[in-house]
């Protein structure tokens, strides 16, 4: 064998995994097609956020006026944002380069493809490895429709030549939510339409409810049960036909209507694994797929499609096999965040699943004006829910949108991880003036099950 383990795809989860295999001992080489860091560095969390941070300088520079401070004059330079975002994930490219080659992994630039068990091929070379770690991650998925070819995916959103002055936004996960506000914050005039009946299917029902009438507030135009059909493209403008009868003319469609797994040309015909209904690889709790050298994780497997959860698993996996690790990787209360403006934080049970899981449980709730807005006069309330398990006390869901809802709810997630109850929380002494006091000051129930 050439290696101990080849990992193929240097996301966030094949370079922890081949990181802490090489440091372990192991010989490891890691293969990647695109980009080092994967979708997380250069096409997702890491630009997202920073073009989520420039989209929020316009609110703040309006609200800053009843706050005594002068109106200045300001503008905004799309092709700067995106040239400063270029030059940083250069910058993170090449720490993730030098992470890796301070710790032994060889990394082999080109598509892995795998022949057989413990044979993979890059550009015609053919390396052998008693380990492959299948960590490729995920890529947009558009649907078919005549037209589709004019749209854009996430992918390509960041490096647009122009900020377009309108543009639709299709679908309704959390990078649609997303982006929507990055445009409208930017400028654009913003149509985002889903074929649901309320976007974010899977977060707890009041945090969608409440965002969507606060997204609506920002000027986004949301548009819900309605679904495109159509694309038509006049000289530089789109015409987008939905099946409501209506016509939208815009300057670009973003379609953000899932991701499915990267696993196109890998090989997986000449090997043992099992795809599942979900087109994701089959694995057991030590990330083994039926083939016994061939492993997978990240967002090729099933479970939640976000960089810590497959920065713990490259970790896991890599200890378990190289390591002697005997534990399984327990995922426990986790955390999430939107990024949509206002943010979602949220961790735990929703009430729904709270339903199915608890005899009985309580739930409470607040919704506020945050106090900046009391001066600056902005039209937006934050929201917080707490559910609590009656028999044991343990609160086991938090919810939250507005401001620094990300950032509030890590926390959190450490308190629900601790198994902390609602008696810990109503005796913690709040932080005054905070939006986070709201958490240890709920006392009135707002429903029971």
């Amino acid at each position: 064998m050439d290696y101990d383990l080849f990992v193929i795809g240097a996301g966030s989860g094949g370079v922890r995994a081949a990181r802490i295999a090489s440091d372990l001992g192991a010989k490891v080489a890691i293969a990647e097609d695109l980009y080092l860091g994967g979708t997380c560095v250069n096409v997702g969390c890491v630009p997202k956020k920073l073009y989520v941070y420039a989209s929020e300088f316009r609110n703040a520079f309006e609200d800053a006026q009843p706050f005594g401070w002068s109106n200045q004059s300001s503008s905004f330079d799309w092709r700067k944002l995106r040239d400063n975002k270029s030059n940083e994930i250069k910058r993170l490219n090449t720490i993730y380069q030098k992470l890796l080659e301070k710790s032994g992994a060889e990394i082999i630039n080109g598509r892995a493809k795998l022949l057989d068990s413990n044979t993979i091929e890059v550009d015609s070379k053919l390396y052998k490895a008693e380990k492959i770690l299948i960590a490729t991650g995920g890529w947009p998925f558009v649907p078919d429709f005549p037209g589709s070819e004019y749209t854009i995916t996430s992918n390509e959103a960041f490096d647009l030549e122009e900020l377009p002055n309108r543009i639709l936004v299709v679908g309704g996960g959390y990078i649609a939510v997303e982006f929507a506000g990055i445009f409208n914050g930017l400028g654009s005039k913003v149509t985002q339409i889903y074929r649901g009946s309320l976007f974010l299917r899977g977060f707890d029902k009041d945090i969608r409810n409440h965002l969507a009438r606060e997204i609506t507030k920002t000027g986004v135009d949301l548009r819900f049960e309605t679904n495109i059909i159509k694309v038509e493209k006049h000289n530089d403008e789109y015409h987008a036909h939905l099946d409501d009868g209506t016509v939208l003319i815009v300057d670009s469609i973003l379609c953000a209507t899932g991701r499915k797994p990267n696993l196109q040309g890998l090989g997986l015909e000449n090997v043992n694994v099992e795809i599942g209904h979900d087109e994701k690889l089959v694995i057991d709790e030590d990330f083994s797929t039926n083939e016994p050298s061939i492993f997978a994780l990240g967002d090729v497997v099933t479970g939640p499609e976000l960089t810590p959860i497959a920065l713990a698993q490259g970790m896991h996996f890599a200890r378990k096999q190289f390591g002697n690790l005997e534990a399984k990787l327990e995922y426990g209360f986790i955390p999430t965040a939107v990024f949509s403006q206002p943010p979602i934080g949220t961790v735990g049970f929703t009430e729904d699943e709270a339903e199915k899981e608890f005899e009985e449980f309580s739930v409470y709730k607040s919704s506020f004006r945050p106090m900046k807005n009391t001066i600056s006069g902005r039209n937006q309330e934050t929201f917080i829910k707490l559910i609590v398990e009656k028999k044991s006390d343990r609160v086991v869901g938090i919810h939250m949108v507005g401001p620094d809802a990300g950032e509030i709810i890590q926390g959190m997630a450490i308190a629900l991880n601790a198994g902390a109850t609602k008696s810990v929380f109503d005796e913690t002494i709040g932080i005054h003036p905070t939006t986070a006091e709201e958490f240890v000051t709920m006392r009135t129930v707002w429903s029971e099950s």
